[in-house]
């Protein structure tokens, strides 16, 4: 065992106050791999139809919606209600698909850990 005025007396292991400011590092480096992964997702398009194409959502991974499209022949002034479904079905599976990217590329990092107690 060995004395320094820095570090006390020491045994060659590291002490607490290393293995700490080791597991802060980890985990900065681990947020910066997150934010990185998250910039990706939400410059990333997806697109989602319903209605067999007749109607297309296209969303951005902040999950805003970009843009629909809808092809003339679904629009029925005597049935509006299928073409809101349609919208909707739409919108909701390409905001399923963004929200799933964003699940995937933050599990890859993460190992699956549930980090939300450590804000991240």
């Amino acid at each position: 065992m060995g004395y320094s005025a820095r570090r006390g007396f020491t045994n060659g292991k590291i002490s607490g106050a290393q293995r700490q400011a080791e597991l802060q590092q980890k985990i900065a480096e681990m947020q910066a791999q997150m934010n990185a992964a998250q910039e990706t997702v939400e410059a990333t398009e997806f697109t989602a139809t319903a209605g067999g194409g007749a109607v297309e959502a296209k969303v951005n991974g902040k999950k805003e919606v970009l843009s629909i499209a809808i092809q003339k022949d679904v629009v029925d002034p005597e049935d509006v209600e299928m073409l809101q479904d349609l919208v909707v079905s739409a919108v909701n599976e390409a905001l399923r698909q963004a929200g799933e990217a964003m699940d995937k590329s933050m599990e890859g990092i993460t190992g699956g850990m549930n980090l939300s107690s450590f804000g991240l």
